[in-house]
This record gives structure tokens, sequence and C-alpha cells, in this order.
């Protein structure tokens, strides 16, 4: 485990510890704090770690999840889809597993900078102007980053219509046929994901 000084100084982490309580105690501010109180820090670029106070044990992820959770929760601040969440469970225990977590760090990111990058052109213009583009930016970036996810497990995740059984999958094809089987059916779901995003 990395030492991480309490407060400042060494270390540019905040220490948050967590007690037996579950109360939240930052170290950096002397004070206890809640998992909203967490939010705003995560919102506003601090960077912190939040460790057991008991056993000294990172529990950082788990914080940040039940942060998540707590969003979630919270009525019209649905931010995964369902879709999505059935996706990402559905990868624990797979074969690309090791390979998520630095794509989805890696397509977040991207798709940060992108809006950045939209918010700032954004603000240039007049008041009034440009709207439309700017919804044309957002509705590609989603319909990209639901496309790449996809292309993980292009045959484990296809959603069946309401109602009926899901179908059986297919034989496993050919080596040779493998290829182009996967191009036609992501040319299939790219013409599906405009068809729902042209709804919008």
């Amino acid at each position: 485990m990395a030492d991480v000084k309490d407060g400042t100084g060494k270390d540019d982490r905040v220490v948050i510890k967590k007690y037996a309580n579950r109360r939240l105690y930052n170290t950096a501010s002397s004070s206890y704090v809640t998992l909203e109180h967490l939010s705003d820090m995560v919102k506003q670029g601090v960077n912190f770690v939040v460790y057991d106070a008991k056993t000294n044990e990172d529990i950082t992820r788990s914080v940040l999840t039940q942060i998540i959770f707590e969003e979630e929760s919270r009525e019209g601040q649905n931010l995964l889809p369902i879709q999505f969440l059935r996706q990402l469970i559905g990868f624990y225990g797979n074969s690309m597993q090791a390979f998520l977590p630095s794509y989805l760090e890696l397509s977040l990111a991207t798709f940060a900078e992108q809006q950045e990058r939209m918010r700032t052109q954004f603000a240039a213009l007049a008041p009034g102007a440009g709207m439309g583009t700017y919804d044309e930016q957002i509705r590609q970036n989603l319909a990209m980053f639901d496309r790449a996810m996809k292309m993980f497990s292009p045959f484990s995740f296809a959603r069946p219509d309401d109602g009926a059984q899901p179908k059986a999958p297919d034989p496993a094809p050919a080596a040779g046929d493998a290829l182009s089987d996967l191009k036609k059916q992501m040319e299939e779901m790219q013409a599906q994901i405009e068809r729902l995003a042209s709804k919008r």
C-alpha cells in the first residue's frame, strides 16, 4: 500500500477514514463528511482515498460504487441505462474482464474531452445558435459508446423483442466465416442505433 499522508504534504490525495459506525472522517479538514460531500469532491476534481479506520484497508472502490448507487437511486438522476448495466454484469468472469476497465476508462476520458471541446465551442456561439449541432454531437457520442460496448461481445447481448423468448445462440461459425459474420452484425447494430437515435 502506498504511504499516504493525512491531509496535505507529500501526497496530494485527501485521506478519508471510514469508521465502524459508517461515519466518514476527512483528515484534511478534520471534519466528518457524507457520501454527498464525497460526490461533490469528485465533481470538483479533488483526489481522495478512503481507508477503513480499523484495518487500514483501501476501500475507495466500494465507497465510489456506493456513491454511484446513491446517485442512481435519486429520481431523475439515472445515468446508467439498464441494458448497459446488464452488459456490465455479464463481463464479470468473462474472458474480456481484464481488458474492460482500461477500455471504459479510456472511452470515458475521450468522451469527456469531446464534451469539453463542444462546450467551449458552444460558449463561443451567439445565444440560441448552434443547439442542433450540439445535440447532434451528443447523440453521436452516445451512439459511438454504445456501439463500442457491443463490439466487446456482439453475440451475447442481443436485445430480444418485448415478450419474446430469447433466441437460442446459433452454432459457432467456422473460423473463415467469423470475421464476415461479425462485420455483418456490427453493420446491423449500427443501423439499429441510428434508427433509435433518430426517434429521440
